[in-house]
């Protein structure tokens, strides 16, 4: 991949220059220093997950691509190429059991790609067969307390092998609902998972978070245990000063203010980090920015003066795409939303806000939003070793026909994720 970095940057190096001091001095003029925002662009990261290098898949089919992984170190691997070729994943967050293995097996193999490991993330929404029990009707709100210990231990168990990998998170989401009316009540359902958040809470290392993560919808169909920032907040309040709320794009009703809630969330000290995607109808876990990119804008106008620490990441199902692909168009697309968010002129904002002149307010968002950053993505790449067109190398070094040449292939079959 290094050579083929190394051949495609040669023959775009001079145009990407010449534009990088264009836009330089077009920025200048606007009072903004090209280098300082190339600075912040270039120090800022986002995880990938683990599930995500595999094709996703609908309710009713998935149809696998080819080279598809067949365990953690395949994914780990197409994870590293990502990283190589944009220079801005330099984490990855793992799902078990999905990607349950040995420690420090997994520690030799991200060293050798070049990775870290972000959050964890336990599963609690569907069995397995490590686990005696079936969460088919909750899990940590169970009304059966030998289903929740079970849910509760797998938790644990996420922590410490998440210890030993150097990840400082857990990140929590459960699909516990009623698909009825009265299936459930509302608040022994809702107690029941506190208390068992909170023995999960307990086993926290003391460097450790805790991540909560609601969402509105599916698999429960009529109410889900944790269904918006609302109640998500609750919990973070209720369990202490190591939980903090997640908030992915595609986890809300419909014409919900999603900016809003990160600007609220902030206020309180319970942001979490924010996962990213796009959406049309629900929790479709489309590439991130490839149908709102304004919105992924206005969420970063929102991130831009958020404290140190925030764990950002990709969540995506790439059902028709190559994931790798969809991989780095969504980390450029929010590196490009961080940087378009980064030249808003704060002062001319405050000022037309406290003015109460919408009009100018707005615009000052949308000049930052209209400036083409692609020149100081690209230098930032360019600099740290990786690609100034990612998909493009991507497709000249021919990555997924060499893996699909190693790899069995895989067989289509039923709906879900990976």
């Amino acid at each position: 991949m290094k050579h083929a970095i190394e051949a495609v940057n040669a023959r775009h190096e001079p145009a990407l220059r010449a534009d990088y001091d264009a836009l330089g001095e077009h920025l200048d003029r606007r009072g903004i220093d090209i280098a300082q925002i190339e600075a912040k662009v270039a120090a800022f990261g986002v995880a990938i997950p683990s599930w995500a290098a595999g094709t996703g898949g609908t309710r009713f089919a998935r149809f696998p691509g080819a080279g598809e992984p067949r365990d953690i170190f395949d994914k780990l691997d197409d994870c590293g190429v990502v990283h190589a070729l944009t220079g801005a994943t330099p984490t990855v967050s793992l799902h078990i059991p999905w990607d349950k293995a040995d420690p420090s097996d997994l520690l030799a193999k991200a060293e050798q790609v070049g990775l870290g490991f972000d959050a964890m993330n336990s599963n609690t929404f569907q069995d397995h067969a490590e686990m005696p029990l079936s969460f088919k009707y909750g899990s940590l709100s169970h009304t059966d307390r030998a289903v929740r210990d079970q849910a509760v231990a797998h938790n644990i168990d996420c922590i410490e092998i998440g210890r030993q990998i150097g990840s400082k998170a857990l990140s929590v989401w459960v699909g516990d609902g009623s698909n009825f009316p009265g299936q459930s009540d509302f608040t022994r359902q809702l107690d029941r998972y506190m208390k068992s958040a909170h023995r999960i809470y307990d086993a926290l290392p003391e460097d450790w978070r805790i991540f909560t993560e609601h969402k509105m919808y599916e698999p429960a169909f009529y109410s889900t245990v944790v269904q918006d920032w609302g109640t998500s907040l609750i919990i973070a309040q209720e369990l202490g000063d190591k939980a903090q709320c997640l908030v992915d794009l595609g986890h809300h009703a419909p014409n919900v203010n999603i900016e809003m809630i990160v600007s609220r969330l902030k206020r309180q000290g319970k942001l979490a980090g924010f996962h990213f995607n796009d959406s049309k109808y629900g929790d479709d876990d489309l590439d991130a920015g490839a149908i709102d990119p304004y919105r992924l804008f206005l969420v970063f106008n929102e991130l831009v003066d958020a404290p140190a620490g925030l764990a950002y990441m990709l969540d995506q199902s790439h059902n028709v795409t190559d994931p790798l692909e969809s991989m780095m168009t969504s980390a450029t697309e929010v590196l490009r939303a961080y940087a378009q968010a980064l030249l808003v002129d704060r002062a001319a904002l405050a000022g037309h806000q406290d003015a109460n002149d919408a009009l100018m307010a707005s615009e000052a968002l949308k000049v930052a939003f209209r400036t083409d950053v692609e020149p100081i993505l690209a230098m930032a790449r360019l600099k740290r070793g990786a690609a100034i067109r990612p998909v493009a190398t991507y497709r000249k070094a021919g990555y997924r026909a060499q893996v699909a040449e190693q790899r069995p292939a895989a067989k289509g079959g039923g709906g879900g994720i990976v």
